[in-house]
Formats: structure tokens, sequence, C-alpha cells
């Protein structure tokens, strides 16, 4: 009787704790990636590192802070610095330098897509403690 007592135990307590553990992975899913569009979907930018829409709300400044020509000139030097970091995975992290960005300097992306994209490397240098100037 202990026995089939300690073996239903046993089975509770695997039942429990991987129930618990798929509430978790869908909520932590959901919140992962951040997608960036601009008004008529022509751009897209996908983020799926954990933290950055959280980082957006309570670190990052306002939309307006900047203007759209000043992120647009911050991209220019991030964007470089970030393709040259992407190239070189012996010399750079290859876990945070993963894809290129292949960003055109003379598209006009909007300002959304300009803010979030230069809000990305401040949070790369605040997470990972890059400097990339």
């Amino acid at each position: 009787m202990k026995t089939i007592l300690y073996y239903v135990a046993i089975g509770l307590f695997i039942a429990a704790c991987s129930s618990t553990r798929t509430g978790t992975q869908e909520t932590n899913t959901s919140q992962e990636a951040v997608r960036i569009a601009n008004d008529s979907l022509e751009y897209e930018i996908i983020i799926m590192d954990i933290g950055f829409e959280t980082y957006l709300i309570t670190i990052a400044k306002p939309m307006n802070f900047y203007s759209q020509e000043y992120y647009e000139n911050k991209n220019r030097f991030y964007v470089t610095e970030w393709n040259i970091r992407a190239q070189n995975p012996l010399r750079y992290r290859s876990d945070i330098y993963e894809n290129q960005i292949d960003y055109d300097y003379y598209v006009d992306y909007g300002l959304e897509v300009n803010y979030k994209l230069y809000n990305y490397f401040k949070f790369v240098e605040y997470k990972y403690n890059q400097r990339f100037f």
C-alpha cells in the first residue's frame, strides 16, 4: 500500500511540473519577438531578443525625442559596425551578431522603423555590454 502511494505521489509531482512548464513557455514566446514595420508594410524587422520590448517601454527615450534624420544617421554607423562584426564571427560573439542587416541608406524607412532599429542597437549595448563606437 505504501508503495502505491509513493508511485501516485511521484506521478502527481511529475504531472504538476510538466503543466507549469508549458504555461511559462507560451508566455516567453509571445514577448520574445518584436515586429517592426512601416505603415505601407514594405519593410519589416523582426527582433527575437528577450527583453527588447521591456527595454523600449522602460529605458528607451520616446520616439519623437530625436528626429528621423538623427535616427537615420546613427543607424548608418550602427549598421555598418554590426555588419562588420557579423562577418567576423571569430573576433566577435557570433551569438549576438548572427545575421547581417540589409539597410539601404537611401530608402526612407520611416520614423518607427529607424527608431526601433536604433534602440535595438542601444539595447545590445545595454544588455550585452557591447560598444559600437
